[in-house]
């Protein structure tokens, strides 16, 4: 499941429930993080290639809640939406997810993964983000796993490195 090109991306289920991605990004861990936690720079990579956001939303505070809503491929229309656990900044976030859907609670955290995100310092002033979501069963990471997130992921770490790299 990895790719070498400009940046080398790894896929691995190293638990039962779990998936663990990790990236080095060409760009200084500080940015790294503001791009990741910048509403208005989110709205630029997290629809990766795929599509547009047509909203950001983030209380970025522990117990504060998010919710990303992206129009994909101008087809169909996909929302998430969580709540941050733990931030310490500029090294790791934790937070859930959870995919909206017709039948759910719009503020329903059923069926939720959480998502640990690290930010370490690595050679050269790169940045090593690795991604750990525990999907709660080895059905629902699989499915994740199956669902083409790679692709997404691995243009979402693009335009990330893209966007901290003009920051500096």
């Amino acid at each position: 499941m990895a790719q070498t090109g400009s940046g080398t991306m790894s896929v691995t289920l190293p638990g039962d429930q779990e998936i663990l991605i990790t990236r080095t990004l060409n760009a200084p861990r500080h940015l790294v993080y503001r791009a990741w936690t910048t509403p208005e720079l989110v709205k630029k990579w997290w629809p990766g290639r795929r599509g547009e956001m047509t909203v950001v939303e983030m209380d970025f505070r522990v117990g504060g809640a998010w919710r990303y809503v992206m129009l994909a491929h101008g087809h169909f229309e996909l929302a998430l939406h969580g709540t941050y656990r733990e931030i310490v900044p500029n090294e790791r976030i934790v937070h859930t997810e959870v995919m909206e859907t017709p039948d759910a609670a719009p503020d329903s955290e059923e069926g939720a993964v959480v998502n640990t995100v690290t930010f370490k310092d690595a050679d050269g002033g790169a940045t090593l983000v690795s991604i750990r979501t525990d999907a709660g069963s080895r059905e629902v990471r699989d499915m994740i796993a199956g669902s083409g997130m790679e692709g997404g992921v691995r243009e979402q770490f693009e335009i990330i490195e893209e966007l901290a790299v003009a920051l500096a």
